[in-house]
């Protein structure tokens, strides 16, 4: 089975969750997410993971070997130092 692509990856989370802003970056094995939904609203951070690794279901273990994730709702995104550009500098390269 091939790699998985940062396409891909977004088109499984967008298909089960809805998001106000999805971006995904990766290189086929290790993936970083930053994920703005309404859902996330009064959520802790380890509820909102879990929230994205249910949509992800039995991929997480088959096909994607590694995902980083930022989580956050409408507000905590528009309060974000720095939005709507690349992920936040020096977090896309995990090794």
């Amino acid at each position: 089975m091939a790699d998985p692509t940062p396409d891909h990856v977004r088109a499984l989370i967008a298909a089960g969750l809805a998001c106000e802003h999805l971006q995904v970056e990766g290189d086929g094995r290790h993936f970083f997410a930053t994920i703005v939904s309404t859902a996330f609203e009064g959520l802790p951070r380890v509820r909102r993971h879990q929230a994205v690794y249910a949509v992800l279901g039995d991929r997480m273990r088959a096909e994607i070997h590694a995902l980083s994730m930022k989580t956050l709702t409408p507000a905590e995104w528009q309060a974000e130092p720095v939005q709507h550009g690349a992920a936040a500098a020096g977090v896309h390269s995990h090794h």
